[in-house]
């Protein structure tokens, strides 16, 4: 592609013509991380649910995570989430229902609609690059709160801890939501890559929490910003 038709191609925002021109690229992702930026800067103290797509309104786990984004709202937090279906909906509704803030940061995907109802209108967020989403997530929240999900939850939970294990973010409470869903990965983190082969050290262990309840969230949250510094992102 010459650099006329690239050019041409950015001011009408035609991104899938771009993107077949790598050093082009550039400017999709710059331009993701400029209305990123912009937007999110101006939310306030924010916590991030994370979870499945996948979970149903009638799950318990939906009905906990709209019950922990509402409180949440309560203790002077907004909510924000991947801005899709199940987990994230319910938080992004919890925080609709409790009068706060709700953010969501959606990801184009060919097997996903749209971005869920609960949504500010002026909080709505579109990436087509997950890691530039994921510089998001980080940089604006005050806290994670991981429901059961997949691979996607996960990856977005591995990412928090390696960046809080290796200083690369300043640390800030990590939950993960529901014992029994949660207990078979932490006992082949401590019995495996802990005990059985030290890749891991036992001080990494401390980077995570566990609950069960909204209450046991909010306390977790209060509680760690009770010793800590809460720095807001505006």
């Amino acid at each position: 592609m010459s650099e006329d038709k690239v050019l041409k191609a950015f001011e009408q925002k035609n991104w899938n013509e771009i993107k077949t021109n790598d050093s082009w690229a550039i400017f999709k992702i710059m331009s993701e991380f400029v209305e990123g930026y912009e937007k999110l800067s101006k939310i306030g103290p924010c916590v991030t649910i994370f979870g499945s797509a996948r979970t149903k309104e009638d799950n318990p786990y939906y009905k906990l995570a709209r019950e922990i984004g509402k409180d949440l709202t309560q203790k002077g937090y907004g909510v924000i989430t991947g801005g899709g279906p199940g987990i994230m909906e319910a938080g992004n509704r919890g925080a609709q229902e409790g009068g706060g803030t709700s953010v969501g940061l959606n990801i184009d995907l060919p097997f996903e609609q749209s971005s869920n109802p609960y949504i500010d209108n002026d909080k709505n967020l579109n990436f087509d690059y997950f890691f530039v989403r994921k510089v998001m997530f980080m940089k604006y929240s005050q806290g994670f709160v991981a429901m059961p999900g997949g691979f996607g939850t996960l990856d977005e939970l591995f990412e928090a801890l390696t960046l809080i294990q290796t200083d690369k973010i300043g640390k800030f409470p990590i939950i993960l939501v529901g014992k029994s869903f949660w207990s078979g990965l932490i006992d082949w983190i401590k019995n495996t890559m802990l005990d059985a082969h030290s890749n891991v050290s036992p001080e990494d262990l401390d980077i995570f929490l566990l609950a069960d309840t909204s209450e046991e969230v909010c306390f977790l949250i209060d509680e760690f910003y009770s010793r800590y510094l809460l720095k807001p992102n505006f």
